[in-house]
């Protein structure tokens, strides 16, 4: 089945920079719109952190309703209100050295085949961009990639809802879909998109079973 995706967007500057770029099947709408808007024609929704948490807070059943259809919701940020199904607060990481935001592969993935950790890690020679903190998991979670101590910071949730939740504690993952970078991580985006076209052809051959 072709994934058809919603984004909702924030206002925020740096959300600006991704507004208008050209994603196929991607849909933008004004996130303060969201109770107004027909879902039933998409089957993942995707959420930044500049997301203004606190009306997600108070729309969480729609997003509940929206997962539970058998659907996908993508979040990448930290999370501050309890929105999210399934999800915790974010804990920021305790940074004594740079080497504390180094990203491990914790489990090979199709998102990140071929990603290289030290491309994930640094960005022009600085850590910490990739992600500053994590998400403590919901039991039976698939955890992907970590920093340090085992932390989790990007994981997949199949047993909070009846749907799938991918959560980073990071930047847009969609947003690795520049070849100009001309880096590995580069790979981020273009092969999201293909995960997600999967998994709802997954999803919704266990509806027909």
């Amino acid at each position: 089945m072709k994934a058809n995706f919603i984004e909702l967007n924030p206002g925020a500057i740096f959300a600006q920079r991704g507004k208008n770029k050209t994603r196929e099947n991607f849909t933008n709408v004004d996130i303060y719109n969201l109770s107004n808007i027909d879902l039933t024609a998409y089957n993942c929704l995707v959420i930044s952190g500049f997301a203004d948490q606190d009306f997600l807070y108070e729309h969480r059943q729609i997003i509940l309703d929206f997962v539970n259809a058998r659907k996908i919701l993508i979040f990448s940020g930290n999370l501050v209100t309890d929105w999210l199904p399934g999800g915790q607060l974010f804990v920021p990481k305790e940074i004594n050295s740079y080497k504390d935001y180094e990203v491990s592969i914790h489990k090979q993935h199709p998102i990140f085949e071929g990603v290289l950790e030290d491309d994930m890690t640094y960005n022009k020679g600085v850590s910490g961009f990739f992600a500053r903190g994590h998400h403590p998991t919901p039991e039976g979670a698939e955890v992907l990639l970590t920093l340090p101590g085992d932390t989790p910071i990007t994981y997949i949730d199949r047993v909070s809802t009846k749907g799938t939740i991918l959560v980073h504690a990071g930047s847009d993952l969609f947003g690795y879909m520049k070849p100009e970078i001309n880096k590995t991580t580069d790979r981020i985006g273009p092969q999201l998109v293909k995960w997600v076209h999967e998994e709802i052809a997954m999803l919704q051959e266990e509806v027909t079973r």
